[in-house]
């Protein structure tokens, strides 16, 4: 069992449940996306966290859309924390942060490899003064190796990893992603491994050093779509996998009034039900075929099924029938869903919304979100 110091959390607006991770002290020197997802998430649930931004603050401040004088970007990923300026290349600026570092249990920081050693806080020189220190670095790839220093933002990232080239359309053109997955794995397997350590702590008596890149964090997500090309082989292409857009019943379509629904579950009873609905059995056996073109000509024929009717009215169709179906929502109209209201996803508050957080604990009270930090210097 972990035993924490007592230690107030100063969080605005925190709830007066203590939190799974009250007394848990964290510097977060990270911007932009990775890292403040991993503190925030740690700051939902009680944890003190210090964001140490630079004189400037945070770019993320200043980026729109700004709702109730704060960017809603900056607010969803930074409320509950503490907010503190410092100019970590001035005498006074490392003084402070070193008071800081004194008594902090984690250290998250996401500067290129090397910066934080110019700067005289590398793990080692912060663990020779805090040695029950656990401290995080995120980067692209890494603090060694040829491609430590190649600088690179997510897209890149899911570009050198093999993601990006199955995020293709028809015509094999790769796109631009719509989540930052490299960030978020990155953000995540942080968080887990910041976890691991502060447990690991309570034995040893020591923290740690955890080197996380987005890289290797984004490469065991292909697992189930790269199994050919792990084991020596080929790499996958979109239109031929079963994941990917190869198969019938794991496919996108358009209706008639352009917008699109997904039909998202191979498992042959959802075909059974659909095209006996559909009074087509008789292709049940193609949904049973390899992926690409053995399903052609199912795909053809849910293809102009589809074309005519609406999204909605094939949502109305849909709506007594076991099929893996979904129509495909734009974010307005998945955030006004009634099940995300029921499940307070969506919480407004002073005249701001946030993004409830995705895990939550019975034996604590509603989540109720915290004010985002002005900055201090």
């Amino acid at each position: 069992m972990m035993r924490m110091q007592s230690r107030s959390s100063g969080q605005a607006g925190s709830s007066d449940s203590m939190g799974k991770l009250s007394g848990i002290k964290v510097v977060d020197l990270s911007l932009f996306l990775p890292g403040p997802m991993l503190t925030v998430m740690m700051a939902d649930h009680g944890a003190e966290v210090i964001k140490v931004e630079p004189p400037t603050g945070e770019p993320v401040r200043e980026m729109a859309p700004i709702e109730a004088g704060q960017s809603v970007w900056f607010r969803n990923l930074n409320r509950g924390k503490q907010a503190l300026a410092l100019d970590l290349k001035s005498e006074e600026g490392r003084d402070r942060l070193w008071a800081l570092l004194a008594d902090a249990d984690v250290m998250i920081e996401g500067f290129r490899p090397g910066v934080m050693k110019r700067l005289g806080f590398d793990y080692e020189a912060v663990a020779a003064k805090n040695p029950r220190i656990v401290y995080c670095s995120i980067s692209a790839f890494g603090q060694d190796g040829e491609m430590a220093h190649h600088p690179a933002h997510d897209l890149a990232v899911q570009a050198l990893s093999g993601f990006l080239s199955v995020n293709d359309g028809p015509d094999g053109m790769p796109v631009v992603p719509g989540v930052p997955s490299a960030d978020m794995a990155a953000g995540l397997n942080g968080l887990s491994a910041v976890l691991m350590a502060l447990i690991g702590r309570e034995q040893t008596g020591r923290g740690d050093y955890i080197d996380v890149a987005m890289f290797d964090a984004m490469l065991p997500w292909c697992a189930h779509i790269a199994g050919d090309a792990i084991k020596g082989g080929d790499a996958p292409v979109s239109r031929a996998q079963r994941s990917l857009g190869g198969a019938a019943f794991y496919h996108v379509y358009e209706t008639a009034d352009g917008k699109h629904v997904v039909l998202g579950g191979r498992e042959i009873k959802f075909a059974k039900t659909l095209l006996t609905a559909l009074d087509r059995l008789d292709l049940l056996p193609l949904a049973d075929l390899d992926a690409g073109e053995p399903q052609q000509p199912l795909i053809e024929f849910l293809r102009s099924t589809f074309a005519t009717r609406s999204r909605d009215q094939w949502v109305e169709w849909f709506a007594d029938k076991d099929v893996a179906f979904s129509p495909v929502l734009n974010f307005r109209e998945a955030l006004d869903q009634d099940f995300v209201r029921e499940k307070g996803l969506l919480v407004e508050a002073d005249v701001a919304h946030q993004i409830a957080p995705a895990f939550r604990f019975k034996s604590e009270p509603v989540w109720q979100p915290p004010e985002a930090p002005d900055l201090s210097k």
